[in-house]
This record gives structure tokens, C-alpha cells and sequence, in this order.
């Protein structure tokens, strides 16, 4: 392998044009140029990845949001002042990175499972005013941050709230008794939100049923669908709905 590249290197005047330029640029005399061309890399390569894989990281929802984030300050931060690492390394490392990201981006849109292992998903903590322990052992948190962020939402009692769900980002979102129920997003991504059913007091039946009148045969139609005040608000995705039309 070691001897092709030297052949191509030998063999192309074009490349060995390229190299010999790139390896000027590694020169000491030539450092902060070196650091303004990686530090203008590394900004083509985050606008690449917010673009191309969605912005989701400028507020993180998810774990992987915040990987991403921390990753590739990492890889900038690490790389910039090295003068060990060429532009040509750095400008690859980048490109696997912003591969990776998006791949995994799209592959997660499409298979639930994966999302669901990369991201995890959201835990009932509070159900009707009773701490789920057994979801809160799942869910690695303990009794002190539950209060606290209770706390943190002025809530000083267990029996006021009605549902607290652990979020993927670890936020806790608190719905308290004798609140106006929120809108319960009861389909997500095709997938039907089984416990918000129960706290709605519907059933997977009921869903069905309430889909077939609207020309749906099932969930997987559905791209988001909301109950709000007794009302089931759909929003089908766009085949599904061109199908339905």
C-alpha cells in the first residue's frame, strides 16, 4: 500500500505539487496560516453538519446531540495548534466525522430500534401522583434529583403531580393534577405512545378505530398525532396522506 501512494506520488506532478505545498504550510514559517486554514475547516465542517443532519444540536434533545458537540470541539480544539497533524489529515478526520454524524442520522429517522439504542427514550417517573422506583433505577436517578427538580418547577409534594417524565436530554417535564391537559403527542414517528394513551384514558383500540375513520390503516401513516382537549389532531406523512387523497 505504502509503496503505490510513492508511486503516485512520483508519477502525478499534480499531487506532488499539492504535497510539497501542504508540507510548506506545516513550516514553522508558516504557523498561523496552518491555524487560520484548520480553523476555516473546522467551521465549513460545522455548518456541513448542522445543515446536512439537522440543527437539533444548537438546542440537544438527545445523547447524541451532545456527543456530536463535544466530539467535534474535541477534534478542532485538539488538532488546531498540532503542527504534527497536516491540513490534509485534519480535512479527512473532519469528512469521517461529518460522515458518520449524517449517516447515523438518517439510518435513526428509519429504523426505530436504533434511535430507540442510540437515543434511549423517555421514562415515567410520576404516574398519578406514585414515584415509579423501578423507572427511576431504569432510568439512573435517584431520589434527591428527582426532588430537586421538582423543586426547581415549584413542586414540593409527589401527590400533586399527575405525570413526570424523565427526558432523554434529562430534563423532567411535570404535568401537575387539576392542570388543563396538555397536547399528548400519542403517535410519534409512526409509533404509538402507549402510557400517554393510559393518561388520556384511551386505548390502542380507540387509536385504531379513530385512524380508520380518517382513511389511515394504521400508526406507521402517522407522522405526529396530538389529543388535545378530546380532539385527536393528525399529521400523516405526505405518502400516506397523497394515498389517503
Amino acid at each position: 500500500m505504502l509503496s503505490m501512494l510513492v508511486l503516485i506520488y512520483h508519477s502525478n506532478p499534480k499531487i506532488k505539487h499539492y504535497m510539497n505545498i501542504i508540507a510548506l504550510l506545516q513550516s514553522d514559517d508558516f504557523f498561523y496560516l496552518n491555524v487560520f486554514l484548520k480553523l476555516l475547516l473546522g467551521l465549513l465542517a460545522i455548518i456541513l453538519i448542522i445543515n446536512k443532519s439537522g440543527k437539533g444540536n444548537l438546542a440537544p434533545t438527545s445523547p447524541m446531540d451532545q456527543v456530536q458537540n463535544y466530539v467535534l470541539g474535541g477534534i478542532i480544539g485538539g488538532v488546531i495548534y498540532s503542527p504534527s497533524i497536516s491540513i490534509l489529515l485534519f480535512a479527512v478526520v473532519l469528512t469521517i466525522w461529518a460522515l458518520l454524524i449524517i449517516g447515523l442520522r438518517k439510518l435513526k429517522s428509519k429504523n426505530h430500534t436504533l434511535k430507540t439504542f442510540i437515543d434511549g427514550s423517555p421514562i415515567v417517573l410520576i404516574k398519578h401522583g406514585v414515584v415509579d422506583v423501578d423507572a427511576c433505577r431504569k432510568a439512573k436517578i435517584t431520589a434527591n434529583e428527582i426532588a430537586f427538580k421538582l423543586r426547581r418547577e415549584g413542586v414540593y409534594y409527589v401527590r400533586n403531580v399527575k405525570r413526570a417524565v424523565f427526558e432523554q436530554n434529562g430534563e423532567l417535564t411535570i404535568v401537575l393534577r387539576g392542570e388543563e391537559n396538555p397536547k399528548y403527542p400519542i403517535i410519534t414517528d409512526g409509533l404509538i405512545q402507549a402510557s400517554i394513551l393510559d393518561d388520556v384514558g384511551k386505548t390502542e383500540e380507540w387509536l385504531i378505530d379513530e385512524l380508520k375513520k380518517e382513511g389511515y390503516e394504521s400508526a406507521t401513516d402517522i407522522f405526529l398525532a396530538e389529543y388535545d382537549s378530546g380532539t385527536l389532531k393528525l399529521i400523516p406523512y405526505p405518502s400516506a396522506e397523497k394515498e389517503n387523497n
